[in-house]
């Protein structure tokens, strides 16, 4: 069986961002395992521009902004694989693989860094009724049809759902000719980023359908049309809305779902929210050194913000390799009932005990969604741990104007702002600091939620 010390499964932004950071950290025992043909992942069929906005302070493409990252995988050396699909994870941390050229292996890691992105949702889940026709596609399938292979699915087309893909997909559709008739959406609201409604739709003067679905699909072997209609807040069909369009194609932009079966496989607990691991302020799993990043944690709307986690991601489990090796043994300890194993300085601890005499440490505050949040990323935090800041991202469930989102440590505010509206289509963010946690110690939860003003 082969080692190494950090083995980091895919290679798309989230894996190339956290190789290149845990690779700044010292640590070069370090292997990315890729099942694509190349590194780049979703980013090398998303041809448009507006990614690197606050990575690199200038407007890329998807392939630009990857090779950036490429690039530098490849000038420090990092090694990596491609066109090798990872096929089992244990939780010893075992990740069983294969590959064309060196068949079935297994490697042991100290540290495995989960990278593996989403997948789309596909007909299947949506009980749509008719036959399955030629000319029904996924918007991601779409996208890499149109943009990589050069084909056309369709020239007359309808998309169902409202997410980034589809906006965009009804852009490029357009641009190469096609009539994308109506974009369909089953919630009041829009799930993509209002500028892509802007830019995609209004600019183009395609209808944008809320609060409506599909409820028939025409055609045996070829798609003739679909019937949409309008729907009440239960999501159920409002009888005579009908409304039926004729079309070659139909885009499904439908949702996104973290890829993780190979999380499961390793007994990482998952969110019910976002369907990704649970993880601290580390990006560590409920797994001892199974770190997670990117999309496979929870759907991004930016790039950067992958790239941003994923960094943090690779920092930590750098260091949990240096500390589990035992460079760092004379910092380990626990504190209270931290858990098992997880490395902690003895002066944090201390520090803490100090000012919470009365109540037994535990070290360990849950972070929950309140009223108005659906999640938050990360789910705990280890107090021992915590930098000077702590940012934690979130999503609201519904459309709030006018409204603030607030953070409390017991009865304590740490955090408040004001915001004329949120979506759910943005991912949003509230940052913590450590002074003010201390004050409102002891506390063993901390709360998101959002307050209608």
């Amino acid at each position: 069986m082969k080692q190494h010390a950090i083995v980091i499964i895919g290679g798309g932004p989230a894996g190339l961002a956290a190789a290149i950071s845990a690779a700044e950290q010292g640590e070069k025992d370090i292997l990315i395992l890729e099942r694509d043909r190349e590194l780049g992942g979703i980013l090398n069929q998303c041809i448009h521009n507006g990614f690197g906005l606050h990575t690199f302070q200038e407007e890329l493409t998807g392939p630009e902004y990857a090779a950036r990252y490429i690039e530098k995988v490849e000038r420090m050396g990092i090694p990596y694989l491609t066109d090798t699909m990872v096929l089992d994870l244990s939780s010893e941390k075992v990740v069983t693989a294969v590959s064309p050229t060196e068949g079935i292996f297994q490697i042991q890691a100290q540290a495995v860094i989960l990278a593996m992105g989403c997948r789309e949702r596909p007909r299947g889940a949506l009980n749509l009724p008719g036959y399955r026709p030629a000319g029904i596609y996924t918007a991601g399938t779409a996208q890499r049809l149109v943009n990589v292979e050069g084909r056309m699915p369709g020239r007359e087309v309808v998309i169902l759902g409202s997410g980034d893909i589809g906006l965009i997909m009804a852009r490029r559709m357009t641009l190469e000719g096609a009539k994308v008739k109506v974009v369909a959406e089953l919630m009041p609201y829009s799930g993509g980023l209002k500028r892509n409604i802007v830019q995609c739709l209004e600019d183009f003067g395609i209808p944008l359908k809320l609060s409506h679905t599909v409820v028939a699909i025409h055609g045996k072997e070829r798609l003739t049309g679909v019937t949409l209609a309008q729907v009440d807040h239960d999501g159920r069909p409002v009888p005579r809305t009908e409304e039926e369009y004729s079309c070659d194609t139909l885009l499904l932009s439908v949702g996104l779902i973290p890829e993780n079966e190979l999380s499961k496989n390793a007994g990482v607990a998952l969110s019910s929210a976002t369907s990704g691991p649970v993880v601290d302020e580390s990006f560590q799993t409920s797994v001892n050194g199974i770190f997670a990043c990117g999309n496979v944690l929870h759907v991004h709307d930016l790039v950067d913000f992958v790239s941003e986690e994923a960094a943090n991601a690779g920092r930590r489990a750098a260091e949990y390799v240096r500390e589990t090796s035992g460079e760092s043994s004379e910092k380990r300890m626990k504190c209270g009932e931290s858990r098992k194993d997880l490395p902690e300085s003895q002066a944090a601890c201390e520090e803490w005990t100090a000012k919470m005499p009365e109540k037994e440490v535990s070290g360990i505050l849950d972070i929950l969604p309140g009223d108005g949040v659906r999640y938050t990323v990360p789910s705990v935090l280890h107090l021992a741990q915590m930098g000077e800041t702590l940012k934690i991202r979130f999503r609201v469930r519904k459309e709030y104007k006018n409204s603030c989102v607030t953070v409390h440590a017991g009865d304590r505010q740490l955090f408040r702002r004001r915001k004329q509206i949120f979506v759910p289509g943005e991912m949003e963010e509230a940052v913590i600091r450590r002074e003010d946690l201390n004050a409102a110690l002891p506390a063993d939860t901390i709360t998101i939620r959002i307050e209608e003003v």
